[in-house]
């Protein structure tokens, strides 16, 4: 996997310990909600809930926190209704990025997202204008010390994963798209605990940076991730060996 997994597996595991803001709980109780809402509040019978009940306990979400945004997903209590949707942009040094964002307000999102991207040296694209170059595929994200490398194997890959590497502490698992859930189930069957499973946007051609440019696009990358609206960040930058040491 490239650098730049490396560094966004990094940040993510950064985000999931740092509890302040609680903005991590409000992007997962918004992925619960929308599960919930789209394909019922049983985690057994809807995978998408499955996966995010399976990232609130990652990141020691109560469970009353977890019952309630079920919940409001499927009508039981009243909530905030959400829209989901896709924003793309250029960057810094021609860097490509995709943006999943959840709503209650679209034209308010578009406007922030927007300013975002002006602030940092980048500009919001039509739909088309950075997705080309990213394909969506599964991963699948777990404790590096949870299992061993050779039980993990044969779960993963034997469910039909393309690839498992150890990056960082934790072992992070590629499917195909369509094939994550079964993957996940197969890891979760062979006794192995899942902390996070979902759909991601990989670059096809990721590009190396370094210096000036790698902080530009960092500075862009966190400020996207940062806004509330915003679930999760894609760009096809990766961080050199050097950079990335540099940042550790």
């Amino acid at each position: 996997m490239s650098g730049h997994s490396k560094w966004s597996t990094i940040k993510r595991r950064k985000g999931a310990q740092d509890a302040k803001r609680g903005k991590v709980f409000t992007k997962v109780i918004k992925e619960i909600t929308i599960a919930a809402r789209s394909g019922g509040g049983d985690p057994d019978g809807n995978p998408r809930l499955r996966r995010a009940v399976d990232l609130a306990r990652s990141v020691n979400m109560p469970a009353d926190n977890v019952t309630r945004a079920i919940k409001k997903g499927t009508g039981e209590l009243e909530g905030v209704q959400y829209e989901e949707l896709v924003y793309e942009g250029i960057g810094p040094d021609g860097a490509l990025f995709v943006c999943e964002v959840v709503t209650d307000n679209r034209n308010r999102t578009i406007a922030e997202v927007r300013k975002v991207f002006d602030k940092n040296h980048g500009q919001i694209g039509s739909s088309g204008s950075a997705a080309w170059a990213f394909e969506q595929k599964g991963l699948i994200r777990i404790d590096g010390d949870a299992t061993t490398e050779e039980a993990l194997f044969e779960a993963a890959v034997g469910g039909g994963a393309e690839n498992m590497e150890l990056v960082g502490d934790q072992w992070v698992v590629t499917t195909p798209r369509n094939d994550l859930d079964s993957v996940r189930d197969a890891i979760a069957t062979a006794g192995i605990t899942v902390n996070e499973a979902g759909l991601e946007y990989l670059p096809n051609n990721p590009k190396v940076v370094e210096g000036p440019e790698a902080e530009k696009l960092i500075q862009l990358y966190e400020a996207l991730e940062d806004h509330d609206d915003v679930q999760n960040v894609y760009s096809d930058f990766e961080l050199s060996e050097q950079a990335l040491a540099e940042m550790a």
